[in-house]
């Protein structure tokens, strides 16, 4: 009898510190509702007289695998700090999954092998914007649309999405929340739900606010080639700091004013969404020069856009308006991760290249639906360079790293350093593998190319160099690299610290 208590106790000793039916049941929940989405291609379809059974048909597995996925998992379940992270690091990889499912649906041969339509999907909900395809000319619209929307439901996060409109997160939904949006750390306020409502109808707002300016151009004749169905596919790139783009050359094939807009609101998405919010709906414009992080952030952008415009009148590349928009413009489009070009940037010169995989790493701001480093972290280990500096010539010295006028808690600057060698360090294995595996199968890719597919894949840029470049495609890359650069995306796309807790055995157990 003195047994049964021990090994019940042993059996809760041995049980998981996850639950993982509790995580399951509410990725079924999403991936059900994110089918749904699925509409608006099937909409374009029915315009377009094109086929719209592969958008029915993955509607339909969608609903239907998150529908089997809750019956099989109901009960009562919580979901938990610790069950934030699988759900959100699960929710990412099954939207791929579906987005692959209707790739691969449409027929398209660009999308025939199932790891390039997943490459593709996960691009797309990642908001990168690399693509394995050749040519998008030969793209139906409304796989064209797809590719678009995924962008931009990956933009301010799915989880978010989710979150203003499923009362059920509201359990775990602040650690979901926060796993979610890029950056350090993000004021939120007392309802998580209320708080994702705000962003979010900031982030439909400037996208209607792009969608009618850019529009606007079309009609008034400034910009013949901006037509409503081009306006919406690249607002659906541009807010989201995507990168995807219906024509070939990008926004290249579009007029100087169409290029300005854009790269206004790729600014914008790459700034925190928290202070465009109380700049514009509260009216505090201050906002924007009070912070700290804002002043860099513009900085950044500045300097990089007059090394490029230095760069590209000392090569004779371009002159006038013209070398001041494309500078500006891919200056603005790379440190935002947003990835469109104006200009193919693979014939600038080594300078130029070296620039750009700079801003790549810096990324936009936190909060923003940008990717990379984000600059709050590299202002952040400057000070802590600089109060170590001061530290080593006075040792007796008692110095705070302080955002804003606040000293920063120690646990934050912590998990700073700690992200930035762990995002160093996995850019640094992942270029390793793209030039081994290039060597195994005799691809002709240059250090600079591994580096740049490296560099955009993790960071969610899109573009790289040679011919995965503004201009190329990355379906010339192995499967074994293709996969290396899906786990880049996906891992970028989640800040690597969720994807790297499901890797610890402590997650796993009590």
């Amino acid at each position: 009898m003195t047994d049964v208590p021990l090994e019940r106790a042993r059996r809760r000793r041995a049980r998981l510190g996850v639950d993982v039916l509790a995580s399951l049941n509410l990725v079924g929940t999403l991936v059900k509702y994110l089918s749904l989405a699925l509409a608006l291609p099937l909409f374009v379809a029915l315009i377009y007289s094109e086929s719209p059974w592969p958008w029915v048909a993955s509607a339909a597995a969608g609903v239907g695998f998150g529908a089997l996925l809750e019956l099989v998992t109901r009960g009562r379940h919580r979901v938990g700090v610790r069950e934030g992270f699988l759900v959100v690091a699960l929710t990412w990889l099954l939207a791929a999954a579906l987005g692959a499912i209707s790739l691969l649906l449409s027929g398209e041969d660009q999308y025939a092998r199932p790891l390039d339509a997943y490459f593709e999907a996960m691009s797309g909900f990642t908001t990168t914007g690399a693509t394995v395809a050749t040519d998008v000319r030969d793209l139906p619209h409304s796989v064209l649309i797809w590719r678009q929307f995924s962008q931009w439901l990956g933009g301010m996060g799915i989880i978010v999405l989710f979150l203003a409109v499923l009362p059920r997160l509201r359990v775990g939904g602040r650690q979901m929340f926060e796993s979610e949006l890029p950056g350090p750390e993000l004021e939120l306020s007392t309802r998580i739900q209320d708080t994702a409502r705000r962003l979010w109808l900031l982030y439909v707002g400037l996208s209607i606010a792009q969608i009618v300016a850019l529009t606007g151009l079309g009609w008034t004749g400034v910009d013949e080639r901006m037509n409503l169905f081009e306006a919406v596919a690249h607002t659906f790139s541009t807010m989201p700091t995507g990168g995807f783009s219906t024509q070939v050359r990008s926004v290249e094939e579009f007029a100087a004013a169409s290029q300005w807009v854009i790269a206004l609101f790729m600014v914008l998405a790459g700034a925190n969404f928290a202070l465009t919010y109380r700049a514009l709906l509260r009216r505090q414009p201050s906002v924007f020069v009070r912070d700290e992080e804002f002043r860099l952030y513009i900085g950044l952008l500045t300097l990089g856009s007059l090394a490029l415009f230095v760069e590209l009148l000392a090569r004779d590349l371009f002159a006038g308006e013209a070398a001041v928009r494309h500078a500006v413009f891919q200056a603005v489009s790379m440190m935002t991760t947003t990835g469109l070009v104006s200009a193919d940037f693979n014939l600038w010169g080594l300078l130029a290249a070296v620039v750009l995989v700079a801003l790549m790493f810096f990324g936009g701001s936190a909060g923003s639906t940008a990717g990379s480093v984000k600059v709050i972290r590299h202002l952040l280990l400057g000070r802590i360079f600089r109060r170590e500096l001061d530290l080593t010539i006075h040792p007796e010295l008692v110095s705070r790293v302080r955002y804003n006028g606040r000293p920063v808690q120690g646990h934050i600057l912590r998990a700073v350093q700690s992200f930035v060698m762990l995002y160093v360090g996995l850019f640094a294995v992942g270029t390793f593998l793209l030039v081994a595996d290039a060597a195994r199968v005799g691809l002709d890719l240059r250090l600079i190319d591994a580096v740049g597919a490296a560099a955009t894949t993790l960071g969610n840029v899109g573009p790289a160099f040679g011919f995965a470049g503004p201009m190329g495609s990355f379906e010339p890359f192995s499967d074994v690299s293709t996969g290396v650069m899906v786990v880049l995306m996906w891992a970028g796309r989640l800040e690597i610290i969720p994807v790297a807790v499901l890797l610890t055995r402590s997650y796993w157990r009590n």
